[in-house]
């Protein structure tokens, strides 16, 4: 079995993959979770995560992880990147009406409000309408987000706004691909993995039903039942 290498969302760290972590991992399979937190731009983020990574490896990744993905992808390709799972994600540059709300989030964040954005603006868009009362998942987010701070949280923004597009990387992606999503994703929606499913040839799109952008948290027996499956082609 080859290494997994595990890339979390903005503002996650490795407790989003803890299920994964714990139901994947085989007694040949080291399981990796890379950093997203240290650089501001998405070729610096790849590069340093393809630096610190296995030799060839299985990538997943979750939301901003998956489009850390793509761009690990244009810059090793296959050559290093055995499979690939794109998990409540997008491959489209950022929309200005996006880049405007981030500069206006990450201002309130440096004025004393990153507790408030983070309950306030970004936690609701994240969860399946069943799941915006499950309190323990609710902690845990907010852990995760208040662990990372600001600073963490502006180097995100920053990146994601100045991404490249990688709709014409797709059809470029020869490897076993798992396309995965939440329903009620907000965030990412179904349309988005359809698209991104059309382009990669051989992919599978995986959608789960109740579930919102968080699927690693919100559905790990589904998300696990799908990455095993992906994990054996």
């Amino acid at each position: 079995m080859e290494n997994l290498l595990l890339l979390p969302g903005m503002l996650c760290d490795e407790r989003l993959w803890a299920a994964q972590i714990d139901g994947l991992r085989g007694r040949r399979r080291d399981i990796v979770v890379g950093d997203i937190t240290r650089a501001d731009t998405m070729e610096a983020i790849a590069r340093e995560v393809l630096r610190d990574a296995p030799e060839r490896f299985a990538l997943a990744g979750f939301s901003m992880g998956g489009m850390v993905a793509l761009e690990m992808w244009r810059q090793a390709g296959g050559e290093r990147i055995t499979r690939l799972a794109l998990l409540d994600t997008n491959a489209h540059a950022e929309l200005p009406e996006r880049g405007k709300l981030r500069d206006d989030l990450i201002a309130r964040a440096y004025g004393g409000e990153f507790r408030e954005v983070v309950t306030e603006e970004l936690k609701p868009l994240y969860l399946a309408e069943r799941n915006r009362r499950d309190q323990p998942l609710l902690d845990s987010v907010f852990a995760m987000a208040m662990r990372l701070g600001a600073e963490v949280f502006e180097r995100q923004c920053r990146a994601l706004q100045t991404r490249a597009d990688s709709e014409a990387l797709l059809p470029r992606i020869n490897a076993p691909t798992l396309l995965l999503c939440g329903a009620e994703d907000r965030l990412c929606p179904v349309a988005a993995h359809e698209k991104m499913a059309a382009a990669i040839a051989g992919s599978e799109l995986v959608v789960i039903e109740s579930c919102g952008h968080l699927s690693p948290m919100e559905a790990p027996e589904q998300v696990n039942q799908a990455m095993s499956r992906w994990l054996q082609t």
